[in-house]
């Protein structure tokens, strides 16, 4: 009888782990007991997904046999999307290995994928002692009705951090961009953003890099502010990209009065007149001078003071200089341009988040001004510790170069080159608009503000952290390329959409940006100095577990049915 019921039981234990098993794939949940809670979705994304009503179908590019880092993402990004479908049913996946089929298949796949910028990463892999290489898509598709969004779910690697923290700040940042990507297949209005002309800015070639990577998601365009009598609240945000050329009190006005009307503006200024071109022309000596903008009082009643120097700094980019000749030929090497700082995110703030470094032209540094409106001010990019500031009048030229430098003189650490401004904001007219004038405004229905509603900008000391550069033959090149390093930093592009984005962001999703995935490191020396006494620790414990348990079973037997 009782040998009938253990079978019995059995049997019914079985059923039930089988019938748990079952569930579990259909349902899925767990417990999230890490520290800095990576396995809990934000707030914003969880209210995304539940206002979501439609299928959202989502194509992941990393099927099939990968490294053990390349695993940890492929996982990763499946436990994300599972999180995802947990809180919103009309989630969808698919793994798929675009390397699978016949050589035709595979170069068509490819063909196809480059038009929507998919392009492979080469990795290496070493597998018995041979090293093969392997194109690997780290790339995720989500599709919604007619629309598609690619989504890269590999970081860009960063000079001087291993790989493992790349691919932990890879995975750590999946949630944003998958929320981000929902939430703009979900928007139906494409935001306004406006770039300023007639004032010497940047031309539309010399931003089409960015432009087009933009036009994606947005409306693009140029907006002359003598055409217009007001900047409309349809413009989302307004682009001022390197004036050289001064604003006249209209113009200022109209920017002005739109800011007070909610309006967003990203200023990107360069304060100096400076350029590497003009010093090669001039055959090395430049005395650089101030741009003649008139915005100086704008920015200053905003909260920011761009100031008539120059920032240097150790971490730079490199430039040519010849060394000497080899025949009827120059010879020409590369040196550190103290000019052309390579700056880092300052604040774990979103906008910067995970950004590798930045390639900023002649930059100058930005002061901060106590205000007469409630304004926070957030310092985006700084110089590194070893920076220093230049004022004018000072001569520029490369004889810096034929000598190293001197540490102690770059002592003026972490200059702020981008500000964010968020708050309300006091107009720059305030007290200078007669009566008569605010009742000819209020006449034609523009009333003059004197205070702003909630709202934003960012202030950048260097115009060119927007311009590409041109080829002789009239193609633009990438946005952040480094021509004499024949590099792109392509957070230059990062960095600028991500401020529109979080300019534009009223839900929050952005937040999930800040998300740390710590990197708990094993200690390398410490494991191989222990290496004996914990492999004898994992081979005998389980032993010794075993056989106390056997002599418990066996004695209590014994003492049960004596």
């Amino acid at each position: 009888m009782n040998k009938r019921q253990s079978i019995i039981n059995l049997v019914l234990i079985t059923i039930i782990l089988i019938f748990i098993n079952i569930l579990g794939n259909y349902f899925f949940g767990r417990i999230d007991l890490s520290q800095e809670k990576k396995f809990t979705l934000t707030s914003a994304t969880k209210k995304l997904l539940a206002n979501q009503k439609d299928i959202v179908y989502v194509k992941v590019l990393l099927e099939g046999e990968f490294p053990a880092g390349f695993k940890r993402l492929q996982k990763s990004t499946k436990e994300m999307l599972d999180d995802f479908r947990n809180n919103c049913p009309y989630i969808e996946y698919m793994f798929e290995d675009p390397n699978s089929g016949t050589t035709n298949d595979i170069n068509a796949r490819r063909k196809e994928m480059a038009k929507d910028g998919i392009v492979p990463v080469n990795l290496r892999v070493k597998d018995n002692n041979e090293t093969t290489e392997k194109m690997i898509y780290p790339y995720a598709v989500f599709n919604f009705a007619d629309r598609k969004v690619v989504v890269n779910l590999l970081e860009n690697e960063i000079p001087g951090v291993s790989p493992d923290v790349v691919l932990n700040n890879s995975i750590g940042l999946l949630e944003y961009k998958f929320a981000n990507a929902i939430e703009k297949l979900k928007s139906t209005k494409r935001a306004n953003i406006l770039f300023t002309e007639g004032q010497g800015e940047l031309l539309p070639i010399q931003t089409q890099d960015l432009e087009k990577t933009l036009s994606q998601f947005y409306e693009t365009g140029r907006l002359n502010l003598d055409s217009i009598v007001q900047i409309k609240k349809e413009v989302d945000i307004l682009v001022i990209a390197k004036p050289t050329q001064p604003f006249d009190d209209k113009k200022k006005f109209k920017i002005d009065q739109y800011i007070m009307n909610g309006g967003k503006v990203i200023w990107l200024i360069d304060r100096m007149n400076a350029e590497l071109d003009s010093m090669q022309n001039k055959l090395g000596d430049l005395v650089p001078y101030d741009y003649p903008l008139n915005i100086e009082d704008m920015l200053f009643k905003y909260g920011v003071r761009i100031q008539p120097n120059l920032v240097l700094d150790m971490e730079c980019a490199k430039i040519p200089l010849r060394v000497g000749t080899m025949g009827n030929a120059s010879q020409f090497d590369l040196f550190p341009w103290y000019y052309y700082p390579l700056v880092s995110p300052y604040s774990s703030h979103p906008v910067v988040k995970n950004l590798d470094r930045i390639f900023l032209q002649f930059p100058s540094s930005i002061d901060t001004i106590r205000t007469k409106s409630d304004v926070k001010k957030t310092v985006l990019l700084a110089s590194s510790k070893y920076s220093r500031a230049q004022f004018t009048p000072a001569t520029i030229n490369f004889e810096i170069l034929r000598y190293d430098a001197d540490k102690t003189k770059f002592n003026k650490p972490y200059q702020p080159l981008a500000v964010l401004l968020e708050g309300n904001f006091a107009s720059s007219f305030e007290n200078r608009v007669s009566s008569e004038m605010q009742n000819s405004l209020a006449s034609i229905g523009l009333p003059y503000k004197e205070f702003s509603s909630e709202t934003k900008m960012i202030v950048v000391a260097d115009g060119d952290i927007a311009r590409n550069l041109v080829g002789k033959d009239g193609v633009p090149k990438p946005l952040g390329l480094s021509r004499f390093e024949n590099r792109v930093y392509s957070s230059n592009k990062d960095f600028l959409l991500n401020s529109i984005e979080y300019m534009l962001d009223n839900n929050g999703i952005i937040d999930a940006r800040t998300r740390e995935v710590k990197l708990r490191m094993l200690d390398v020396v410490k494991a191989k100095n222990e290496e004996t006494k914990w492999q004898l620790i994992n081979i005998v414990t389980p032993l010794i577990l075993l056989a106390l348990f056997a002599f418990y079973y066996l004695w209590r037997r014994k003492k049960k049915y004596a």
